[in-house]
């Protein structure tokens, strides 16, 4: 059996995606998958065995030289190679007016959530085969429960599987392993930073405890955090510009991984990797790291989660550049006693 998917970003909404697959093809041993995703995220599908090709979709680039003549023959090929083969199911598993639009084009009968279950509804009127999933669960049980449903297998209550080889990315010789944890402090909104001062306090009390921290970055405004982070204690590494592959390689070496509600400490999640997770805005009920060995900080701010990009509430807060004044509830000792209870037993 053979199985588009469409699924483009983000980047945790494509990781949520991979236990389906799991579930899949343990339900349907002879089951393969091609996969849409967008191009920043091509990857990941890659690291699951069940996935036999994946399409780009390059729909970020594109909406930005919408009517360049580069963007049309891009977009022509993209056809081409989406229409190449016909497949036994089509599953648009985003629910969205982008990914219908593309799962519109595809050949072979269509499957996707309906029109109460759909994140933008109008989505549904593409599918043949519409089911109803209920919204106010985890997305990683959304998309099982959807690929259970279409696919004709009894949903599993198991804890989600990724499907990811982690040792494609672990360090084959002993002697080059070093015990260091992963600072991920940069995200996408605003009121999703967890306060500077607290990332330089809590690298004091790690590093105190003859621990290395390694800290990643993707733009300009991380890699200044990061360089002044390491520039408050000894033992702290600003790592060099790396792309998604070295990025998963140094998370799937690390004795545990800190991350505010970003897509790397999803992957942090389906690595395996011991994570403390920190939740302001955002609801982990909903859409937090799920895995082995994963801690989730929540607030205890009366307006969380709020689910906003932005903070009524900046005018009272101490840390009004970040926009999050719930983070004050949540302090670099309590992110140490958590992390500290998941490197410190080993």
């Amino acid at each position: 059996m053979h199985v588009l998917i469409i699924k483009t970003s983000s980047m945790g909404d494509v990781i949520h995606t991979l236990p389906a697959l799991t579930d899949a093809a343990k339900a349907i041993p002879d089951i393969r998958f091609d996969w849409v995703v967008e191009e920043n995220f091509a990857e990941i599908p890659r690291w699951n065995s069940h996935v036999a090709e994946v399409i780009p979709f390059a729909f970020r680039r594109w909406r930005k030289k919408l009517f360049a003549k580069e963007t049309y023959f891009a977009w022509r090929d993209f056809i081409k190679t989406l229409r190449a083969k016909k497949y036994d199911l089509i599953i648009d598993a985003q629910g969205l007016a982008k990914s219908a639009f593309v799962t519109a084009l595809a050949k072979g009968p269509k499957a996707g959530l309906d029109w109460q279950s759909a994140r933008e509804s109008l989505a549904s009127l593409v599918y043949q085969k519409k089911y109803t999933v209920n919204f106010q669960q985890h997305a990683i049980m959304r998309a099982r429960n959807l690929f259970s449903q279409a696919l004709g297998y009894t949903l599993p209550t198991s804890v989600p599987e990724y499907g990811i080889d982690r040792q494609q990315f672990q360090e084959n010789s002993v002697e080059n392993k070093e015990d260091f944890l992963v600072f991920l402090h940069g995200t996408t909104w605003a009121t999703k930073h967890w306060p500077e001062e607290y990332w330089l306090a809590l690298a004091k009390l790690v590093t105190q405890q003859g621990l290395k921290i390694k800290l990643p970055w993707g733009n300009m405004a991380e890699q200044q955090r990061a360089e002044r982070i390491a520039a408050s204690c000894n033992n702290v590494e600003v790592l060099p510009k790396l792309n998604l592959a070295s990025v998963a390689k140094v998370l799937a070496n690390a004795k545990a991984i800190v991350a505010v509600d970003t897509g790397l400490g999803h992957l942090a999640a389906a690595l395996d990797i011991p994570t403390v997770s920190i939740y302001g805005p955002t609801n982990p009920i909903l859409t937090g790291a799920l895995g082995k060995s994963q801690v989730h900080l929540t607030t205890t701010y009366h307006c969380a989660p709020c689910l906003k990009k932005e903070c009524p509430y900046t005018d009272n807060s101490p840390f009004k550049e970040l926009n999050a004044p719930c983070f004050t509830t949540i302090s670099p000792e309590k992110v140490w006693q958590a992390v500290g209870a998941l490197v410190l037993c080993d």
